[in-house]
């Protein structure tokens, strides 16, 4: 969708911090100068694991022949699906960060995920830095923001996007882990004194704030640490229950990712 299909007040354009779901609610904040994707079960862990490891990311939406093209051309490997590494005892990587903090020597790789490498990508294309951002690196990323957006008296939009998961029918399923990693981002924002929060992302700093206490069984009980911990991934969520635990910045330049300088 074109920013202009949206009417003028869902683009929270009266705040310079905003906060969205998924692809359209990133297209309606579209023309911010900065972007924050999270998706914390698990793309944007997975794309912080990889790049505090110093490997270079390429998201891509599906796994499919055109991913294959890519890896070969980049000479990067292609990550698997998680329970075709499970059958491969662990010797390959996947969207799983466990896997990726597992893995051996890698140096590229191309990393499929439906929801927010699709993101990524769109809020790229126009023309905003794109960061990821998980409850790992949140203080990082809300760092960086705030040096490089509002350092010397420079004032810049930041859209804060939750990639949200997908129900059977395709459409959007918000979720409670990226409501979390979103607000997690936004209330660091605050603790260094950020302001002009759109109620929209101030409702998810707050959400943040409620279950930050308890974050690791709270991360493990919500709908999708549940899946994963009984599909047998319950690693995963453990790994992206590390607040704060890497100062790494994952920046999207030239379409991939890598660590922005510190």
């Amino acid at each position: 969708m074109e920013s202009d299909e949206f009417d003028p007040a869902h683009r929270q354009a009266s705040y310079d911090v905003r906060f969205e779901w998924g692809p359209v609610g990133a297209a309606a904040l579209s023309g911010c100068s900065y972007a924050v994707v999270v998706d914390v079960l698990s793309f944007t862990t997975s794309v912080t694991v990889a790049v505090e490891r110093g490997i270079e990311v390429f998201p891509f939406r599906w796994r499919n022949a055109r991913a294959k093209e890519l890896a070969m051309r980049v000479g990067a490997t292609l990550a698997v699906g998680r329970f075709e590494a499970l059958a491969f005892e662990g010797r390959h990587v996947s969207l799983s960060p466990a896997s990726l903090q597992r893995a051996g020597d890698l140096t590229k790789l191309v990393l499929p995920s439906p929801n927010g490498s699709t993101i990524c990508d769109a809020i790229a294309d126009d023309g905003a830095e794109v960061v990821a951002a998980s409850l790992r690196n949140r203080h990082a990323v809300a760092a960086h923001l705030a040096r490089e957006a509002w350092s010397r008296g420079r004032t810049s939009t930041v859209a804060v996007v939750a990639a949200g998961e997908r129900w059977p029918d395709d459409t959007l399923r918000p979720c409670a882990e990226d409501l979390w990693g979103a607000g997690a981002v936004l209330a660091a924002l605050v603790d260094l004194g950020v302001d002009g929060l759109s109620p929209e992302a101030r409702m998810a700093e707050r959400a943040f704030r409620a279950v930050a206490a308890d974050l690791p069984d709270e991360l493990r009980s919500c709908a999708s640490g549940r899946e994963l911990v009984n599909k047998g991934f319950a690693d995963d969520v453990d790994v992206a229950a590390g607040l704060d635990d890497t100062d790494v910045v994952p920046l999207l330049r030239d379409g991939s990712f890598t660590a922005a300088p510190s």
